[in-house]
C-alpha cells in the first residue's frame, strides 16, 4: 500500500455495515475498497468519453506470439 493518510469521517451505522457485510472485511478494508471502487468507476467513465475518438488498428497475428 502506498503512504496511507490517516483520517476521522461520521458514516451512517447502517450504510457501514451493510457494506462490511458486503465486503466481509473490517472497517478500513471496505472504506478503502469503496474508494477503489469509486475511482474504477471514474476511469471506466473517462474511458466511454473517448468512445469512437481513438482509432485502434491490431495485427491479431502479431499480438498472439
Amino acid at each position: 500500500m502506498d503512504a496511507a493518510k490517516k483520517v476521522t469521517v461520521t458514516v451512517p451505522a447502517d450504510v457501514l455495515k451493510r457494506a462490511q457485510a458486503a465486503t466481509g472485511r473490517g472497517i478500513t478494508e471496505t472504506v478503502v475498497e469503496g474508494l477503489r471502487s469509486l475511482d474504477r468507476q471514474r476511469n471506466r467513465s473517462a474511458l466511454r468519453a473517448l468512445r469512437g475518438r481513438v482509432r485502434l488498428e491490431l495485427d491479431l497475428e502479431k499480438t498472439r506470439r
